[in-house]
Formats: structure tokens, C-alpha cells, sequence
């Protein structure tokens, strides 16, 4: 049991929480990450933004844009460039299946988190979404508020009947 449980370890690195509130997500996918020395050293300490990243089928490999992974610190003068795109790995398999359900209007591909597994690998949680309108936002807010009030009223409920 401690074996498998050490295989299937995560760490946390990166977390894109403005993605869950613009956007419906419709399926998320896990995809690995090619990145220079310099720049897993700097997603091992969390010195990154997926804010603002996005991505993209170009000649049949997937890319991951507008991601900022800032400069090592103990780095030298050869460290990359921070926004660069970095290329997400993925089978070509799921690529294609991936980029006939990007060709449907509307639909994006954004980064939800980036992880450590198994203490080696960077991956990244792609998500494929449809972007929310005002209203949406609205009844996303007012449904979260409700089921906070209910959530309350039951903690009420079970400390007055104790």
C-alpha cells in the first residue's frame, strides 16, 4: 500500500482559481511538460503564473502559451526566457482527438494547475472550456452562496440538537 501510495504522489505547484470562474469546464486532461533545467527548479519552488495561460494545437503538437515561469535565481545568464511557449506532452492519439473538440465554436483549452508526480515529473491539468457570460457568473455566485446558508443551517441544526 505505501508503494503505490509514494507512485501516485502530488505536489501542488500552480493553481489557475480565475479559470474556474470565467469558464465551464467541459473535460479536463493531464498533460507533461518540456522544461529547461532552470525552469523545473523554479516550478519545484512555485514561481509561476497560469493567470493568463492558454492552449494551442499547432502542427500537431500541443503548446502551452502566455505562462510566466519566472528566471531561477541561482541561474545563470543562460536562463529562458519566462514567457516562452513550452511544448505539453501528450499522445498523438489524444491530440487529435483533443483538437476535433476545439474545432466545435467556442471552445478553449486552459491550464487548471501544475503538479509534481511522483517528486520527477511537471504536469500540467489542461481543461477544455466554454467561456461564461455576465448572468452565468451571477447564478454561479448565487448557487455558492446558497449552499453555503444551507451548509450553515444544517451545522446550526446539529449543535442545537446536541
Amino acid at each position: 500500500m505505501g508503494d503505490q501510495q509514494a507512485k501516485d504522489e502530488e505536489k501542488l505547484v500552480a493553481q489557475n482559481r480565475k479559470a474556474r470562474h470565467e469558464y465551464f469546464i467541459i473535460e479536463t486532461f493531464e498533460a507533461g511538460i518540456v522544461l529547461t533545467g532552470t525552469e523545473i527548479k523554479s516550478v519545484r519552488e512555485s514561481r509561476l503564473n497560469l493567470k493568463d495561460g492558454y492552449a494551442r494545437i499547432e502542427n500537431g503538437e500541443l503548446w502551452l502559451h502566455k505562462v510566466h515561469i519566472s528566471p531561477y535565481d541561482k541561474g545563470s545568464y543562460y536562463n529562458p526566457d519566462p514567457d516562452r511557449s513550452r511544448k505539453l506532452l501528450m499522445t498523438r492519439h489524444e491530440i487529435i482527438r483533443l483538437g476535433s473538440k476545439l474545432n466545435e465554436r467556442g471552445l478553449t483549452l486552459v491550464p487548471l494547475r501544475m503538479y509534481i508526480k511522483n517528486r520527477r515529473w511537471a504536469k500540467v491539468e489542461l481543461a477544455l472550456v466554454k467561456h461564461k457570460t455576465q448572468g452565468d457568473k451571477r447564478d454561479s455566485v448565487a448557487e455558492r452562496d446558497a449552499d453555503r446558508e444551507m451548509a450553515r443551517a444544517v451545522r446550526r441544526k446539529q449543535t442545537d440538537s446536541d
